[in-house]
């Protein structure tokens, strides 16, 4: 086995366990917050401060029966909570997490960088995969075969939709303020601090860092609501609409399907 095929390797899984055990401390923080506001105690049994609870809620999800409604359409239906996993990882295979650093594998210097996928043009690979979620939101509702579902599906797509080309355009000043669609150099040129040809404002502005908020904070402000809206988060998340259609455009799915729905939504929240 190559050098190459094992660094690969390597950081596919650390980046799978990272993911996952990010949704276990956001799904635990999201539980105990709202157990706040609400005079709640929230998860406390599975684990110290209940922080095992997820483990134990995807552990009954993998057991429970695998349902499958009589007028579903089968192919699409099992298809749709793939379509909406599989493009959350891959998208965070293009994240840069640190640095390159070099070591020693078998007398030969490798580096190594902290990216699945160090690709030119990142920000259109990261469109492309986000906007396939809209498809897996549409097969689920429609081939569930039943109504509910349906409008669900469509409610949530329109929404989808209709924010996704806010949060394109709002990376657009990204782009031109770093010179290159690639994940890594726009995360390179934010190293260092704000600067200006004003002595005055440099001594302002130069303990600022040079994160792209700063500079096109209104772009940032459109992204972070679209990003919500594209997540189906609160104030955005009335695309489920319990009170109307039961559940939304995944009511029909049990078990590990429902499980996939739910883990794909915590991971495009945390790389969005």
């Amino acid at each position: 086995m190559s050098i190459d095929l094992i660094i690969g390797l390597t950081k596919a899984f650390l980046i799978l366990g990272l993911l996952l055990t990010n949704t276990i401390l956001l799904i635990w923080l999201e539980r105990k917050l709202v157990a706040g506001m609400q005079s709640r105690v929230g998860p406390d049994r599975a684990g110290p401060f209940g922080i095992l609870q997820t483990v134990a809620d995807a552990v009954k999800l993998l057991l429970k029966e695998q349902i499958l409604p009589l007028k579903a359409d089968r192919a699409m239906y099992l298809l749709a909570p793939i379509l909406a996993l599989v493009p959350s990882f891959l998208i965070f295979m293009i994240i840069p997490l640190g640095p390159s650093f070099d070591i020693e594998i078998q007398g030969e210097n490798v580096t190594v960088d902290l990216v699945g996928a160090n690709i030119n043009v990142g920000v259109l690979f990261f469109l492309a995969l986000s906007s396939i979620a809209v498809y897996s939101v549409v097969l689920a509702g429609w081939s569930s075969g039943s109504k509910y579902p349906l409008l669900g599906g469509v409610r949530t797509s329109a929404q989808m939709i209709s924010y996704e080309a806010a949060m394109g355009l709002a990376l657009v000043p990204v782009i031109l303020y770093s010179g290159s669609m690639s994940m890594t150099d726009i995360v390179q040129s934010q190293s260092g601090f704000l600067s200006s040809p004003i002595p005055l404002l440099d001594s302002i502005v130069g303990f600022i860092p040079k994160w792209n908020i700063f500079p096109q904070f209104v772009a940032f402000a459109i992204f972070f609501v679209a990003s919500l809206a594209e997540l189906n988060r609160a104030p955005f998340d009335l695309v489920e609409a319990e009170q109307e259609l039961v559940g939304g455009f995944d009511t029909q799915y049990s078990g590990v399907r429902d499980a996939n729905v739910c883990l794909a939504s915590y991971i495009s929240m945390f790389h969005l």
